[in-house]
């Protein structure tokens, strides 16, 4: 009977300690000596593939600095695991377990911060629309009647619905898998315009056959805090993340990832994204925050 007791208090133990490390990243990593990286393939300069399960990218490159200040917490070498998510996908990953820190262009607002924590926003984003250079269409106004392409699981088409300009306006939504899947329901012609995060945008455009081909239209849809996502009770991340974040915006070196990223020539293509730093995201830097994006829109 004591040996029955003591292995359903060992059970219990390691379940505990199970649902624990489920939650708290710091401790699983101490524990098994992994952690798991969600990434891109197609998020422009944000976080995008090099072929051949390697990924890099802005937000990759945080997070790549965040896990290496995680090895020194816990005290050993640890495997890094890249796991490729989608709109779809990305925040039931993190929920789950099997991604422990997502690295790629997720807009934090106040609808997903019910499920998952977001750490303090390195990067804010305008919304924007891409079309064709040869379309004639030179504002969202000449959107109506048009094929919009957006990603699944993404908000963007939605801020186009609820743009003043675009009230009254009919037009036919398709959708991709991911950006890449999007962007290519543009450049072949299934689609008028693609509606999405300007740095995505920019950064498939600069990656494309023909760059020249395409132009953003000036107008902003919405401004969004996009921010590296973690688990809802993850604490311990959560912190020793917003440390790395805040400790790499006070020596200088974001700005440094920022021209790195957005206005140096990147691989694999060595071709520049273009992006300037904007103020509102100097301002995101300047006082670190986590605030959701409907907190913006109130300005």
């Amino acid at each position: 009977m004591k040996k029955v007791l003591l292995a359903t208090a060992i059970a219990a133990a390691a379940s505990g300690t199970a649902f624990a490390q489920a939650n708290d990243t710091v401790a699983k990593a101490k524990s098994t000596g992994t952690v798991t990286m969600g990434v891109r393939e197609s998020s422009g300069a944000l976080s995008y593939t090099l072929g051949d399960g390697k990924f890099a990218g802005f937000h990759v490159e945080i997070c790549q600095r965040i896990l290496a200040e995680l090895e020194k917490q816990v005290g050993r070498k640890l495997e890094v695991k890249y796991q490729p998510v989608t709109s779809q996908n990305r925040i039931p990953l993190v929920q789950n377990g099997t991604v422990d820190i997502e690295c790629g262009s997720t807009t934090n607002n106040t609808a997903r911060q019910k499920d998952v924590a977001f750490l303090n926003t390195t990067y804010v984003e305008e919304v924007k629309v891409a079309v064709k250079a040869n379309s004639g269409i030179d504002s969202i106004a000449k959107l109506n009647g048009k094929t919009i392409a957006t990603t699944t699981g993404t908000t963007s088409v939605q801020h186009l619905r609820k743009h003043e300009r675009a009230q009254g306006m009919d037009f036919k939504e398709v959708f991709g898998k991911d950006h890449a899947d999007s962007f290519l329901l543009l450049e072949s012609g299934r689609a008028d315009a693609f509606v999405m995060d300007g740095s995505i945008l920019a950064g498939n455009i600069a990656t494309s056959r023909n760059p020249g081909d395409f132009k953003l239209l000036n107008e902003v849809l919405n401004v969004e805090p996009i921010a590296i996502m973690v688990r809802k009770d993850d604490a311990a991340l959560k912190k020793l993340g917003n440390d790395v974040i805040a400790g790499l915006i006070k020596s200088g070196e974001m700005n440094k990832l920022w021209d790195k990223w957005f206005l140096q020539p990147i691989p694999p293509k060595n071709i520049k994204v273009g992006l300037a730093l904007t103020e509102s995201t100097k301002q995101a830097w300047a006082t670190p925050n986590d605030k959701p994006m409907e907190d913006y829109a109130k300005k």
